[in-house]
């Protein structure tokens, strides 16, 4: 097979994307971060979709949402600036990396990317290296005197394969930052929490099994929110500002900035126009009053938790346990094998403040999950040094 790089148009990158979400043996799955719709939102980035063709057929094989981040680079001490960019591939390629051409292939959008006058390339394969159960989770931590971490623990699961792309990519020039004291080592988080909504086999789990699951708090608070009257309704476009200022007292709350409502407003539009079911808004009320808020995407068999917001009162009536029930069975529902609940820190030491991000998410019953996390490949090592350099100044 004979492959070459080149721009996709839009039509053929979400053809390219239907087809491989629609794989029954797909090695991973499809990120929604890859869809054009990403590269819309994400206004301080110029998009281009970039596609794997086969010269012969024509068919496209592999393909990428590149976001591209213009970085002024000074010459010298007061000289005009270059312009340089930051190739990024948010949880990309959708290339399978197992196989003997991806060595080739990698180095065939490399070229196409310093044409497009990049310096460096950041990607996220969404390849799973490892997986470990709740009921290994929960006697780490019991077990632990405070300190531990996910990569400390045998996993219940490792796949060699991705231990193999892991050592070809080293050995061909990629390189990964270590995940920081708090887990996290880049852009988009290495360590998630999954729900899997089948069995070993593929086949479709029963709901009622998936609760059993939950952990004893969890089946309680979901059954509490429905005995106080909490009502779990399915939004729109035009509840994004009320999503929004509880959005806000989770951020101040959390401390952490949050988006603007416009960033959501356009997310809402750039998705809905690509596909009508990619993304949901999810409210929580209780008596008219809402008290929790969620955003569930979907692409494929896959579906996330995307964004959350919750008041400050009224939180015994547990409104989160309610919105993520509803979300999950309406995943489950529409066939999707993964309910995905996004990042995790690795700590598993109870004292840590980001433990919480693991101990609501274990309550499902489901699992920890690394990726092959984040990769960088300098095409100008002096310019790479540099932004590193600047990075680590921020």
């Amino acid at each position: 097979m004979v492959l070459r790089v080149r721009t996709l148009s839009r039509e053929e990158h979400l053809a390219f994307i239907e087809e491989r979400a629609a794989e029954k043996n797909a090695t991973t799955s499809v990120s929604f971060l890859q869809c054009p719709a990403n590269g819309d939102v994400k206004t301080d980035w110029r998009p281009e979709s970039v596609g794997w063709v086969e010269e012969a057929t024509g068919q496209v094989v592999g393909a990428a949402l590149v976001l591209y981040r213009d970085v002024p680079i000074p010459k010298r001490d007061k000289l005009p600036f270059l312009r340089r960019s930051l190739a990024y591939l948010p949880e990309g390629p959708i290339l399978d990396l197992t196989t003997a051409e991806a060595g080739p292939a990698l180095k065939q959008l490399l070229a196409h990317l310093r044409k497009q006058r990049a310096f460096t390339v950041k990607m996220g394969p969404q390849l799973v290296s490892r997986r470990w159960t709740s009921e290994t989770l929960k006697k780490a931590i019991a077990d632990a005197d405070g300190g531990v971490r996910l990569k400390d623990i045998k996993a219940d699961f490792e796949d060699p394969t991705a231990l193999h792309v892991i050592e070809n990519l080293r050995a061909t020039g990629w390189t990964r930052k270590e995940a920081d004291g708090a887990g996290f080592g880049d852009f988009q988080p290495r360590y998630v929490f999954q729900l899997p909504l089948v069995d070993e086999s593929g086949k479709p789990r029963e709901l009622e099994d998936i609760q059993k699951g939950f952990n004893q708090l969890w089946r309680r608070n979901i059954k509490k929110a429905a005995k106080n009257g909490v009502e779990v309704t399915i939004g729109g476009y035009d509840d994004l500002p009320e999503f929004h200022k509880l959005y806000e007292v989770t951020a101040r709350r959390d401390q952490f900035t949050p988006r603007p409502l416009p960033y959501f407003q356009r997310m809402w539009k750039a998705m809905e126009a690509e596909n009508p079911n990619r993304l949901r808004l999810y409210l929580a009320r209780h008596e008219g009053e809402l008290l929790a808020a969620t955003t569930l995407v979907t692409v494929g068999d896959h579906a996330w938790y995307s964004y959350g917001a919750s008041g400050d009162h009224k939180r015994e009536l547990r409104p989160s346990n309610a919105i993520q029930w509803r979300m999950l069975s309406d995943s489950h529902a529409a066939g999707c094998k993964v309910y995905d609940l996004r990042g995790i820190s690795d700590t598993l030491d109870p004292e840590d403040h980001l433990f919480g991000l693991i101990q609501f998410k274990l309550g499902t019953g489901g699992q920890a999950v690394e990726y092959l996390g984040e990769w960088d490949y300098p095409l100008n090592r002096l310019l790479h040094r540099a932004f590193d350099i600047y990075l680590s100044r921020r």
